[in-house]
């Protein structure tokens, strides 16, 4: 029944505390739900797809006839973070979670990433990526010394500027990085931070690259590319899954870039699955704490997906989801442990169905295991029986 399936991840919109929320201390964590009572929002299409009938929303109304699925879904890994989100999404569930390091890296692995780079670093503390930028990037330009920091997630960040260190060294830097971070002490991933312009006014910019560890176990993007199935990542995707199971990848340089990449994606790609992260809601809003600029950001999505709908064939799934939470309204500038959304619609799905609380990330992945007979992953539980018509 379905030929293509075209997922979208809206990075970070999440929808609700988990009910382990309070050991990650994100006790009362409800990303969407918090910013739909602070920012009127403007999304009729998710809406309709029945947005407002997954939990209640301020000024999104429950749909009577929503034209899609809908149901929210609870990560069972342990962990908050984009990788493990991702995995999860695709067949992975991971019993622990990813060190972190709260206190900042230890020494030795300091001494060893600056021997490796043959300089020494600054920074090497928790930070929001905007700030620590604003307090060291002065000192970064006087010195060429990279900026290191790390998050509540797993995570070894490396922030420099790109007329002060090129592109390119950067990304040797995060090489050297990732041999001594991810392969040697288990970290999730090395994340390249270049920025542009003068003290006071510094700008992240679109050459950020990410350098996770590689999937622990088989996902659904390796059954699928193994099957002959042709798999396009849009945005850091690829990146996630270090580059494993991906046949085509398209990085981008905001949100909008991304949905231009999906419609062409859409009337050009005969077959298989495009898997599409937006990631402009948790590194431009979300870590930044712009409610504001997140509701407006769900509002451009909604224009965008109100011209998509339009463009699908009559054997395509289109699968609007998320990866975790981050609350702009709360003090922490950090990830949330939360449900995500999920909504499924397209010709073939039966609209209006109620999917409820699924126990994990993963029945979607299981279910697109079954639609494209590749099946069945070690965990999820397929609902493809509960959209299809008859």
């Amino acid at each position: 029944m379905f030929a293509r399936a075209i997922v979208i991840v809206l990075d970070s919109v999440g929808i609700g505390e988990l009910p382990d929320a309070e050991l990650y201390g994100d006790q009362g964590s409800n990303t969407l739900g918090h910013i739909a009572s602070q920012v009127p929002l403007n999304v009729p299409t998710l809406a309709r797809m029945g947005l407002g009938n997954i939990v209640p929303l301020n000024g999104v109304a429950p749909e009577a006839s929503a034209s899609a699925a809908f149901g929210r879904m609870a990560e069972r890994s342990a962990g908050k973070d984009s990788v493990t989100g991702h995995w999860e999404l695709m067949g992975v569930v991971l019993d622990r979670a990813f060190p972190t390091f709260p206190s900042g890296f230890p020494a030795d692995l300091i001494q060893a990433f600056e021997a490796r780079i043959g300089r020494p670093s600054i920074g090497n503390t928790v930070a929001s990526g905007t700030a620590i930028i604003d307090d060291l990037g002065p000192q970064h330009m006087e010195t060429g010394f990279p900026i290191v920091y790390t998050s509540a997630d797993s995570v070894f960040q490396i922030a420099a500027h790109e007329a002060i260190v090129p592109v390119p060294k950067l990304y040797e830097w995060c090489e050297a990085a990732y041999d001594l971070a991810v392969r040697g002490l288990g970290l999730g991933r090395v994340i390249a931070r270049p920025f542009v312009g003068l003290p006071g006014s510094f700008v992240r910019t679109s050459n950020r690259h990410d350098y996770a560890m590689p999937p622990v176990a088989e996902t659904l993007l390796d059954l699928l590319v193994a099957s002959g199935q042709q798999v396009t990542a849009v945005g850091k995707i690829a990146d996630l899954f270090a580059g494993r199971g991906i046949s085509t990848t398209y990085p981008t340089r905001s949100d909008a870039d991304g949905m231009d990449r999906i419609e062409l994606l859409v009337a050009t790609q005969e077959r298989g699955v495009t898997f599409a992260n937006l990631v402009d809601f948790d590194t431009l809003y979300g870590h930044r704490n712009d409610a504001a600029g997140y509701g407006a950001n769900l509002d451009r999505f909604d224009a965008r997906l109100a011209r998509l709908l339009p463009l699908l064939r009559p054997d395509d799934l289109l699968v609007i989801t998320a990866d975790h939470g981050n609350d702009p309204t709360t003090p922490s500038t950090d990830h949330a442990r939360e449900y995500v959304p999920v909504m499924v619609q397209g010709a073939g799905v039966r609209p209006g169905v109620d999917l409820g609380t699924r126990a994990t990330f993963a029945d979607l992945g299981q279910t697109l295991a079954e639609v494209f007979a590749v099946g069945p992953l070690a965990h999820g539980t397929s609902f493809l029986s509960e959209i299809m018509k008859p």
